[in-house]
C-alpha cells in the first residue's frame, strides 16, 4: 500500500512541472496578444489566433475590428490579471480577471490548443461581466 501511495505521489510530482510549463506558455501567448491589442498591432494579435479563428476572420484587420466591437474589455482595460487555469491533453483553459476602462469588472475564459507544430494558439475567449449569471 505504501508503495502505491509513493508511486502516485511521484507521478503527481512529475505531472506538476508539465502543467506549470503549459500554463506559463499559455499565459505568455495571452499576454503577447493583449500587448498587441494595446499597441494596435493587428498582425501580432492575429498571429496568436488558432486556425479556426482565422477561418472565421481571414484578415488581421477584420479580426481586430471584431475584438474592438465585441471584446472591448479585452481590447482596452485598466487591469488584466491571470486567475485559475486548467490543462489537459494539449488544451488549456485560462481565466483572466479584467477591469475595463470604466472600472467595470469582467471575467474572460481563454481557451488554447496545442498546434501540430507544438505552439499554443488561442481558440476562443468567452467574456462575462463579473457577477453576471452564466
Amino acid at each position: 500500500m505504501r508503495a502505491i501511495v509513493l508511486f502516485l505521489a511521484l507521478l503527481l510530482g512529475l505531472a506538476a512541472p508539465a502543467f506549470a510549463d503549459d500554463v506559463a506558455t499559455a499565459q505568455s501567448v495571452i499576454r503577447a496578444q493583449e500587448q498587441a491589442f494595446a499597441s494596435d498591432d493587428a498582425a501580432a494579435a492575429y498571429s496568436h489566433a488558432a486556425p479556426e479563428i482565422k477561418q472565421l476572420f481571414p484578415q488581421a484587420d477584420t479580426f481586430m475590428q471584431m475584438v474592438r466591437q465585441g471584446y472591448a474589455p479585452v481590447y482596452r482595460h485598466k487591469s488584466f490579471e491571470f486567475g485559475e487555469a486548467r490543462a489537459s491533453g494539449g488544451h488549456i483553459a485560462q481565466r483572466v480577471h479584467i477591469v475595463d476602462d470604466d472600472g467595470e469588472a469582467w471575467e474572460a475564459m481563454y481557451t488554447l490548443e496545442q498546434q501540430s507544430d507544438g505552439s499554443l494558439k488561442i481558440t476562443g475567449c468567452s467574456l462575462l461581466k463579473a457577477g453576471q449569471a452564466v
